[in-house]
């Protein structure tokens, strides 16, 4: 089948895009403290099982709402519930929702433009992957009153 290279680089792309916007948002003390908030939630995870989280949330998310809710419902809906199903209490939270938002959009336009998961599946596993190893190897913020360990 020809062009079959497209499918991984749009996935790639699409992850290279959406962590690019998370790697702005973290300008914000909110982004900071949403991280904060999932690496408590995540306890300590080793870098394989951060990798195989990745590898599972990708494939089985994108199965079910890009493969599923989309083709059912359609696209708008899939984004919606995808949003709805990233949410919580609190403001950081609601940071979450909007990007899950975002992302759902991305993924679902993928889908759309390629007609096949292999892109948003890519896309969202390369997403989960980075994030997560960066919330295992990034420790977090410590107050500025707080001098650093010798």
């Amino acid at each position: 089948m020809p062009h079959r290279w497209i499918d991984p680089l749009a996935g790639v792309a699409g992850a290279g895009a959406l962590l690019l916007a998370w790697w702005a948002a973290r300008r914000w003390g909110i982004a900071r403290q949403l991280e904060t908030t999932l690496r408590e939630r995540l306890g300590p995870l080793t870098a394989t099982e951060a990798l195989g989280l990745a590898l599972l949330s990708g494939v089985a998310e994108e199965v079910f709402f890009r493969g599923a809710v989309q083709p059912a419902w359609g696209f708008y809906p899939a984004t919606l519930i995808f949003a709805a199903l990233h949410s919580g209490r609190g403001r950081a939270m609601m940071l979450w929702t909007t990007s899950a938002l975002a992302a759902g959009a991305v993924l679902g336009a993928l889908m759309l433009w390629r007609g096949s998961l292999f892109a948003p599946i890519v896309c969202h596993t390369l997403v989960n992957a980075v994030q997560l190893r960066r919330l295992l190897v990034e420790p977090p913020p410590t107050p500025a009153s707080t001098p650093p360990p010798a």
